[in-house]
């Protein structure tokens, strides 16, 4: 049974589910979904295009689905679609797609800590921590298993790649593949992220297989695409190794730690 207070603002329109707590003074636009189990506390304001799966917890003063911070934006009904068992803090922002074609996506069992900002059309994959006051521009695309710490600016377009970590105050505008450690000014390759792939069964054999190929990229070759050649020759092939070489391929923007 939900448990709503009647000093919440709830558009008669908006579709809320199940066993939903909302907290007094929750505004809730028309054009709004709420899953079965979400908790909704005091002053989170949920905007038209919200669209919240099942079990998630939005802390105070949070605004999902704001309309973008985006010059190309024309007032057209978009999307913020979140996915489930998310825990979303305190004075969090996340602003919806600029067109219609378009959506901001965050996944399954992400952790929002406070302050952090998700601009238009960032797409979030699933079991992410994204630290305090971490600020990601438009069209970001962050990956599975991906640790932010505090005050990590994302600069828009870049990418970041399965079970990689970016250390505090850094700030990138390049992509970071997939299994690593980032960090320092300007941001570069730290080695691997050994912790969180160990933690993902990952195995050690793996794991050393992995560290081999970043060698290749961060003290070989200069070229990615012959850094990938070198990969496919040398490293034993494995579902990682794979990913890390179709990553490299697809970047369009460059990695951090390479001209």
């Amino acid at each position: 049974m939900s448990n709503i207070s009647d000093k919440a603002v709830i558009s008669p329109k908006a579709k809320i589910g199940k066993d939903v707590t909302i907290y007094p003074f929750v505004y809730i636009e028309d054009d709004v979904e709420v899953g079965d189990g979400c908790v909704l506390y005091p002053n989170v304001n949920l905007m038209n295009g919200t669209r919240l799966g099942k079990n998630n917890k939005v802390h105070q003063n949070t605004v999902i689905s704001a309309i973008p911070q985006d010059f190309h934006y024309k007032g057209e009904n978009t999307i913020c679609e979140i996915g489930e068992g998310n825990i979303i803090r305190e004075n969090v922002v996340i602003n919806r797609a600029t067109f219609t074609d378009g959506k901001t996506l965050i996944g399954n069992r992400n952790f929002l800590m406070e302050g952090v900002h998700i601009s238009h059309d960032v797409h979030v994959g699933n079991e992410n921590v994204l630290g305090y006051g971490t600020k990601i521009a438009g069209d970001v695309e962050i990956h599975n298993f991906v640790i932010f710490s505090s005050g990590v600016i994302a600069n828009p377009g870049v990418r970041v790649g399965d079970c990689s970590m970016i250390q505090s105050g850094c700030r990138f505008s390049k992509d970071v593949p997939p299994y690593i450690v980032a960090g320092s000014h300007p941001i570069k390759y730290g080695g691997i992220n050994g912790f969180v792939m160990e933690q993902c069964g990952i195995s050690e054999k793996v794991r050393s297989h992995i560290a081999n190929a970043y060698r290749l990229v961060f003290h070989g070759q200069d070229d990615i695409l012959n850094a990938c050649i070198q990969i496919e020759q040398q490293v034993q092939s494995s579902p990682e190794i794979d990913k890390i070489v179709e990553f490299l391929k697809t970047s369009k923007i460059g990695i951090i730690g390479k001209l």
